[in-house]
């Protein structure tokens, strides 16, 4: 069964890091990450892959945090999961955000809802 976590809270700590905070207390420890996105149209959300031998664990960036985004766009800035003690590094998520944000832009095909704020906070 996949897993959900999503991002609740955004912590940049300039020249250096994003961080996000999940909304549950799982273990990170025997997860790796997939350095792929998805695009959840209906929920407005950014999808970060993050696997095991078993099943995929989705780390969901709600439209909430996406002007937090901006910043890892514009001073690549690394994207780290905190989790309690935990921290994991999400590889290739300035690349393929920035290469959803391209796609979306001007295609309804995600959906007008997804395609207008995307367009909104991302310009």
């Amino acid at each position: 069964m996949t897993k959900r976590l999503t991002v609740t809270d955004v912590i940049i700590i300039p020249d250096k890091e994003v961080q996000f905070k999940l909304d549950s207390q799982d273990s990170l420890n025997d997860l790796k990450p997939s350095g792929q996105m998805l695009v959840d149209s209906e929920g407005l959300s950014f999808i970060y892959l993050l696997e095991n031998e078993e099943a995929y664990t989705y780390i969901s960036v709600p439209d909430t945090v996406w002007s937090s985004l901006k910043e890892v766009i514009s001073n690549s800035l690394a994207v780290v999961v905190i989790n309690g003690g935990e921290r994991l590094l999400l590889p290739q998520f300035q690349e393929e955000l920035e290469y959803l944000i391209d796609n979306i832009k001007g295609n309804s095909n995600y959906g007008e809802k997804m395609m207008n704020k995307v367009e909104a906070v991302f310009g």
